[in-house]
């Protein structure tokens, strides 16, 4: 279904972490109704095992240590290119292709985890205009007292005209690996873990121009989820639907094979591309002129196109699809993981619907008539006996990719960080991993959500 859960990336992982009550025609009413409820009513948290910390105002930005970069205030205050700290020379690894670039850092403070953490994910939200790029690296400390290496988390640019956006693979230390978009201790069983870390931001432009990315949010989420084939069930505390956009990416099978053999692997700019629409973004004719127009749902290729890594040679990786949807005016997006279907609750309650990863077999989600070693969906509500509403991209027909799954094993699929493969063979579940788009200016009760899911 996707290659979000190829076996270089999660297998490995898995050693490491041994009637329903229909809402809103649109996100702006859903903000609206949801607003007229005590956020007080929405609980904190206890005992998580996940801490997202995330640099976006502008104290943030001038508390870190800048070398050729500034911070800027406003309404979305970030950092920029202000006098370059010197030019470098880099070659596309993708295109052969080598080009001096000026370029200025950005070096969070220490954050010291409050979960000490078998694996780390990163996530950003940033502009880059033609002739601009950056890349996100991570440092940290262990247990034992020894520090990791500089590891690069991303290459990133928005557009594909200057850089081929990229993860880079064969980054290790003996002690930890990063596994295309996520830092993973190598064997968590010795009881080694992630305390603390800093993220460093490097801006590039070509030089001799005033060009500037501009980063306005730059995070990482680290977690120590217990291995596990089960989890507890939850119960049922919503029945609320948002309307969300239907895409399926079975209708795109074929379609730009270049991008990870088309569309029956995009499950993740899909979902994404239905998130992005629901908050009100909207790809102008010129953005979608290069799609041939004989293709239904242009929009769906244009998210593969710009959420595709050359590296992992797929469209799934996650930090990449947020920062995909936080180039749409007003709208922000991280990647977490939340504890529980009670956490997604929240946040459908306050009109915030979710993509989420999992992988199972046919036989284990009743109804979904297929099985997959990793596959993102949407939530976008719960019906009145608690199950699970969900957009479904891999579907054979937009009209058909509304679903309902049981609860209890979408849960169990979902949170589960270890499962049985079709041969029997012990492999790994994401435990919870999820996107979140957002507005920028979200509402009390949106940020009192966000909040209760560890999100700010």
């Amino acid at each position: 279904m996707s290659r979000a859960e190829q076996p270089s990336r999660r297998t490995v992982l898995a050693a490491a972490v041994a009637a329903a009550v229909v809402g809103s025609a649109g996100p702006a009413v859903a903000a609206d109704a949801t607003d007229s409820a005590d956020a007080a009513d929405i609980p904190a948290r206890q005992g998580r095992q996940v801490d997202y910390r995330a640099w976006t105002t502008y104290t943030d930005w001038r508390g870190g240590a800048a070398k050729g970069a500034r911070a800027v205030a406003g309404a979305r205050p970030g950092v920029v290119i202000a006098a370059p700290a010197g030019t470098t020379d880099y070659t596309d690894p993708h295109t052969g292709t080598t080009a001096a670039w000026e370029y200025a850092t950005w070096t969070s403070p220490v954050h010291k985890l409050a979960v000490p953490a078998t694996e780390v994910i990163s996530s950003w939200n940033a502009r880059t205009p033609a002739g601009t790029w950056l890349q996100v690296e991570l440092t940290g400390k262990y247990s034992d007292g020894t520090a990791t290496p500089w590891y690069v988390m991303g290459r990133w640019a928005a557009g594909d005209g200057d850089i081929k956006r990229t993860s880079v693979d064969d980054q290790t230390d003996g002690k930890s690996t990063i596994w295309t978009d996520t830092f993973a201790i190598d064997d968590a069983t010795t009881g080694l873990r992630l305390v603390s870390y800093r993220l460093r931001l490097t801006l590039y432009r070509k030089p001799g121009t005033r060009l500037t990315p501009t980063v306005w949010r730059l995070g990482a989420m680290g977690s120590d989820i217990p291995d596990r084939f089960t989890v507890p069930a939850s119960t049922a505390g919503l029945a609320q639907e948002l309307i969300v956009p239907r895409y399926s990416q079975e209708i795109h099978a074929g379609q730009y094979p270049e991008y990870d053999n088309g569309g029956e692997a995009w499950c993740s700019p899909t979902s994404s591309q239905m998130i992005i629409e629901y908050w009100g973004g909207r790809l102008t004719p010129e953005q979608l002129a290069w799609v041939d127009p004989a293709f239904a749902d242009p929009q769906v290729c244009h998210a593969a196109r710009y959420t595709y890594d050359y590296q992992y040679a797929g469209c799934g990786n996650w930090p990449f699809n947020a920062a995909y949807a936080a180039t749409f005016k007003d709208l922000q997006g991280v990647v977490t993981r939340l504890g529980s279907l009670t956490d997604l609750e929240t946040l459908i309650a306050a009109g915030i619907p979710a993509i989420t990863s999992q992988s199972f077999l046919k036989e284990e989600l009743t109804g979904a008539g297929y099985g997959t070693s990793g596959h993102l969906m949407t939530v976008i509500g719960f019906t009145a006996d608690g199950d699970v509403i969900a957009n479904d991209p891999a579907s054979p027909s937009d009209a058909a990719v509304r679903r309902v799954y049981k609860r209890r094993e979408w849960e169990n699929i979902w949170l589960r960080t270890k499962r049985y493969n079709a041969s029997g063979k012990v492999t790994s579940g994401t435990g919870g991993v999820c996107y979140l788009y957002f507005p920028t200016a979200p509402t009390h009760r949106q940020r009192k959500a966000l909040a209760a899911v560890g999100v700010r």
